[in-house]
């Protein structure tokens, strides 16, 4: 059986460290223990990379690597979380709801003062706490409808949301990135139709597909369906993932989403998501597209497109 694992150069991208510095770690302080092909060139699996991940992070907090190498990975993980929250936490240790509750109340305080770096820092530790999964399920998620709620109750603005698009997009852009893409990767294009000014929830998936594997091109917001279509056939795309938040009850949307489908090539999967996206549960029927607000249950499509075990819509009449 071939021995499979990350090299060196990819390791250290998806920890965030250099290649040098965990040749160091390793020969120091056995801070990884990475298996060697018959060419003696290192290989690390997926949990010598989590365990980098968290050392980074946790000397980023302060720490001496001397003093935590050989902890491991769940002795980080609440090494961390300890000092994240220790009010929430009582003496049996971690309490995840509360993390969790700390963390959306931090993203929001860093939103309303419109704080990148604040922002910035929160997400840093819930993906270390969380996963990236973990992170866009648990957090941005609940938070992007959170957002949705004070924007719509005058609570925040529309500036607010708009800043805060573009910090978690930045965010997961670079902390979020698929282990390998290849010629065979599948394509995904990720947007918002025409109206449509709320990005997040196309963020999410975006960011939730290239974690998958996917190659995504994300194109943002308030796109007219002949745009979205022109960079689905550039790019040979198998699927859209479209976000629909608000208005609940466009018209001019419901053409947008029929127009769309005519100038969709054949064979071209439709997600849709978004608190909005069951006021156009008729039209998204139409189109055939795949519909929830669950990050998961699309997730889950997704995959299944990978498989094909997803027929996509037929091509419709003209």
């Amino acid at each position: 059986m071939p021995i499979t694992g990350y090299p060196i150069r990819i390791a250290a991208k998806r920890s965030g460290l250099t290649p040098h510095v965990i040749r160091i770690w390793e020969k120091r302080y056995r801070a990884a223990e990475p298996t060697r092909t018959d060419t003696n060139r290192r290989l690390y699996s997926e949990e010598d990379v989590e365990r980098l991940s968290l050392l980074r992070a946790a000397i980023g907090e302060g720490h001496r690597i001397g003093n935590i190498a050989t902890l491991s990975a769940e002795e980080l993980r609440r090494l961390l979380a300890t000092e994240l929250a220790p009010a929430t936490r009582g003496p049996r240790g971690l309490n995840h709801d509360n993390d969790v509750g700390c963390l959306e109340a931090g993203c929001l305080e860093a939103i309303r003062r419109m704080d990148p770096a604040a922002l910035d820092n929160v997400l840093g530790r819930a993906l270390v706490l969380l996963g990236g999964q973990g992170l866009l399920q648990r957090l941005i998620g609940p938070l992007a409808r959170k957002l949705g709620d004070l924007w719509l109750d005058g609570t925040l603005s529309a500036a607010h949301e708009h800043f805060a698009s573009a910090a978690i997009r930045s965010f997961l852009a670079n902390a979020i990135k698929p282990s390998t893409l290849t010629p065979s990767s599948p394509c995904l294009v990720a947007a918002t139709p025409a109206g449509q000014l709320h990005e997040l929830g196309a963020v999410m998936v975006a960011a939730a597909a290239t974690n998958a594997g996917w190659r995504v091109v994300y194109l943002g917001a308030s796109l007219p369906a002949a745009e979205i279509a022109g960079a689905v056939v550039q790019n040979r795309a198998q699927a859209l993932a479209l976000s629909l938040v608000y208005p609940m009850d466009d018209a001019g949307l419901v053409q947008e989403l029929l127009d769309l489908a005519r100038f969709l090539p054949a064979g071209v999967n439709i997600l849709a998501g978004g608190r909005a996206a069951r006021s156009y549960a008729e039209p998204l029927r139409k189109i055939g597209a795949v519909v929830s607000d669950d990050l998961g249950i699309l997730l889950e499509a997704l995959e299944a497109m990978r498989r094909g075990t997803i027929c996509p819509a037929p091509a419709p009449a003209h």
